[in-house]
């Protein structure tokens, strides 16, 4: 599970060089990372079992299992493992693949070989960024918050995510847990909670917006491709009369099954996707400088031979 991330706010992106190369690769480059990080995390296990297997070759699998516990002699290779942190269970080894990614991801959309944008460093502890990138497949393409150029002028965008079967324009709610949020046909919502009440601006006015710059970018390219709008709260729960006019309320009630189709899209990275990824970036706004000639472009991240800092 990791959307990419083709555009961070107004940062470079690597993906606006080339939106039909970069999409495929990280997926390619993710899964042989993967492959070399876990290998080499359960290399010192299968020596070691291989050891207890031959010193005592008639044990049951049971009395293996407590041998290869109880084992205190850790060889070389296994101490420069644990110096590396990597983690005891697999499951913890994913989380810790996740965060490496992270911040990997996180170069991707703010730099290139020629240039870099000075990202803001609070982008490598935005949990709701993670959520986005971490929980979803590879098959999403991600725009967080990006910036657009209409008419000479910057404007700012929702979160949206680019699927191989459509566009989400997501606004995010996210108040106490036991908020309630009263959807409002005005310009103001309310949300109402234990401690105080108050009022926000509609999330619709935010998403029309973005809607109408997605929806022109992409008539300027002929593109047809469905776009929804959707208010998202993952611990709220919505109040309303009647259902809002082309827009999804996805409540905490909602929350789990709307995820679990987000997850559920097995689908291949498609070209028209690609196409819309590529037009959306070409509107976007780029705020960078040209990098120093003698920095070096390096990925710590990279296990292969791979390079994708080029």
């Amino acid at each position: 599970m990791l959307a990419q991330l083709i555009k961070l706010q107004d940062y470079v992106s690597r993906y606006e060089w080339n939106a039909y190369r970069y999409p495929s690769q990280f997926i390619r480059l993710k899964q042989d990372n993967w492959k070399k990080l876990y290998a080499r995390w359960q290399e010192p296990l299968a020596e070691v079992a291989e050891e207890i297997e031959q010193e005592s070759p008639k044990l049951g699998a049971l009395s293996k299992i407590k041998a290869l516990m109880r084992k205190n002699d850790v060889d070389e290779e296994e101490q420069n493992l644990k110096e590396e942190n990597l983690p005891e269970t697999e499951a913890e080894l994913k989380q810790h693949f996740l965060n490496r990614i992270f911040d990997f991801q996180l170069k991707w959309a703010t730099s290139t070989v020629t240039e870099l944008s000075y990202m803001n460093r609070s982008y490598y502890t935005d949990s709701l960024l993670k959520f986005f990138l971490q929980r979803f497949p590879d098959n999403y393409l991600c725009m967080y918050y990006p910036i657009f150029t209409v008419k000479s002028a910057p404007v700012d965008g929702e979160i949206i995510l680019i699927s191989p079967i459509g566009i989400e324009i997501i606004y995010i709610v996210e108040e106490d847990n036991m908020a309630k949020v009263f959807v409002e046909s005005g310009r103001t919502w309310k949300i109402i909670s234990d401690k105080q009440e108050k009022k926000i601006l509609s999330p619709q006015i935010a998403l029309k917006r973005t809607e109408q710059i997605v929806t022109s970018i992409l008539r300027s390219f002929n593109i047809e491709f469905p776009v929804q709008k959707t208010v998202l709260s993952r611990r709220n729960t919505f109040i309303f009369n009647e259902e809002l006019y082309q827009t999804k309320l996805v409540g905490v009630q909602q929350y789990e099954e709307w995820f679990k189709q987000k997850r559920s899209l097995a689908s291949p990275l498609k070209s028209q996707q690609l196409k819309v990824a590529e037009a959306l970036l070409k509107h976007s706004q780029t705020t960078s400088v040209k990098r120093p000639e003698w920095e070096e472009d390096e990925d710590p991240f990279l296990t292969t031979d791979h390079d994708i800092s080029k």
